[in-house]
């Protein structure tokens, strides 16, 4: 079933225009951003909103129907980060030349699925960090 105009927007605005993976802006991005369900309807997800997030199309593509992977530093299974459930910056840093790190568990392993330290999304995060523009702040 496709998600309403309206529930899209109520994600959006929940998000502030930000990306609740990687924390880009929506404003400076050319391809529209995404509603991605944290837990993908292949796994028995739902439309519900504490199952919906704002993801640009990188992070989205990446996560694909993934929700749990191998913790790099522990080699142990973990969860992907929830950003319903789970608060940003207790899963991830900004590091001064825009890479991202996790430091935890779930966060190193979504730093890992969803691809966010390859080289071309780092340019474009400290080319948007130099503008003032990274990591997104949502509007209050």
């Amino acid at each position: 079933m496709a998600l309403s105009a309206r529930r899209r927007r109520e994600v959006y605005e929940r998000a502030g225009g930000c990306c609740e993976y990687c924390r880009r802006t929506v404003r400076v991005h050319l391809v529209p951003f995404e509603i991605d369900h944290i837990v993908p309807l292949k796994h028995s997800g739902d439309d519900i909103e504490q199952n919906l997030c704002l993801a640009c199309q990188p992070c989205n593509r990446y996560k694909g129907a993934e929700v749990a992977a191998i913790d790099p530093m522990t080699g142990e299974a973990t969860k992907l980060f929830n950003p319903r459930q789970q608060n940003w910056s207790e899963h991830f840093q900004v590091n001064p030349d825009a890479s991202l790190s996790g430091v935890s568990p779930e966060g190193r392993a979504t730093v890992l699925v969803l691809r966010m330290n390859e080289a071309p999304r780092i340019e474009q995060r400290h080319g948007e960090m130099l503008l003032g523009n990274y990591p997104c702040q949502k509007n209050p």
